[in-house]
């Protein structure tokens, strides 16, 4: 008598959650109006809390408008809104390839250790440091 075991279930990778959560948001930024997104209340409990930006302050209006093609108000809102938003997109591609391929989901240890993503991650934080300064 054989038994047959079912199918082993993976764990999701991290670089397949992130990518996932992403192009949700990027969904949801499509389904959003650029007319109306300045409308809203502000969400952020950092900026409810001190009145100051946060680093991830304005990117999410910034997807939005980058969503709709409107780059200028996109990269106002917030200047590393289109680059992450483009990071998602080719995070997404690379996790999709790997499965399609069947091979090990990027490692989001790995990027996130490159020079690269240290040195726009550096400029981010300088980015949020002037405009707290320039807000206070």
């Amino acid at each position: 008598m054989s038994t047959t075991h079912a199918p082993a279930t993976r764990r999701p990778a991290t670089s397949e959650v992130v990518a996932a959560a992403g192009v949700a948001g990027l969904g949801v930024a499509c389904l959003l109006s650029p007319e109306h997104i300045e409308d809203g209340p502000v969400v952020c409990p950092f900026r409810r809390l001190t009145g100051l930006p946060c680093p991830g302050c304005g990117l999410t209006r910034s997807w939005v408008y980058a969503a709709h093609g409107w780059w200028r108000e996109a990269f106002t809102a917030h200047l590393f809104g289109p680059l992450l938003a483009a990071v998602v997109l080719v995070l997404a591609v690379a996790v999709v390839r790997a499965r399609v391929r069947r091979t090990a989901a990027p490692s989001l240890d790995r990027v996130v250790r490159h020079p690269v993503t240290i040195a726009v991650i550096t400029a981010w934080l300088a980015f949020a440091i002037v405009r707290i300064a320039a807000a206070a």
